[in-house]
């Protein structure tokens, strides 16, 4: 009598496999910051017509929100409800986000001051909206975007002395590397015996 039995051996994943795992779960997470870094990006570079982009911004996040929690609604009522907290959540950031870019505030912040006040209107509507779908990694991308704010804000406020303690270190880098004396490398070695 033949045995026919089957051996199977375990093959620890890679880095690539745990990698690919990685983007196929959670890749609507890392384009939702993508999005919302790349409008700070683009607001810092160019602020003219960038309202329509937060606008558009917005109910993005939210179908995303409602995509990424649809499957764990089994019953109708269920995805009722999460469409309607969703359209609701994402509709009130939307007003906070029109009431920043209206003339008369608008007047008073300069591009800059309006891209940090919408992600912080975003990163708090996309916390609270991992919140009310139960979604912690929602939760977590708002968290994300809400710590970027005091970066982006030392990041651009702190260019030019970035800049100068660069062009320092380069001026005493080139300063030193050729005031080096002729010799210097050649004595530095021993000798050979």
């Amino acid at each position: 009598m033949i045995n026919h039995e089957i051996v199977t051996t375990y093959t620890p994943p890679t880095l690539r496999t745990r990698f690919r795992s990685f983007v196929l779960k959670d890749w609507p997470y890392m384009l939702m910051l993508g999005l919302a870094l790349a409008g700070v990006a683009r607001t810092s570079v160019d602020p003219t017509a960038m309202s329509s982009y937060w606008m558009t911004l917005a109910p993005v996040f939210g179908i995303i929100c409602v995509a990424v929690q649809w499957r764990s609604r089994s019953r109708r009522e269920a995805r009722w409800h999460l469409i309607r907290t969703q359209v609701l959540h994402w509709a009130a950031a939307m007003l906070a986000m029109y009431v920043v870019f209206t003339t008369s505030v608008n007047r008073i912040m300069n591009a800059d001051a309006d891209a940090l006040t919408v992600l912080a209107i975003l990163a708090l509507a996309t916390f609270t909206a991992g919140i009310h779908a139960d979604a912690w990694r929602i939760c977590v991308v708002g968290l994300v975007m809400g710590l970027a704010i005091p970066a982006i804000a030392w990041l651009e406020t702190s260019t030019v002395l970035i800049l100068l303690i660069l062009a320092v270190l380069i001026v005493v880098a080139v300063f030193v590397f050729l005031n080096v004396p002729p010799g210097f490398a050649r004595r530095a070695r021993p000798s050979p015996p």
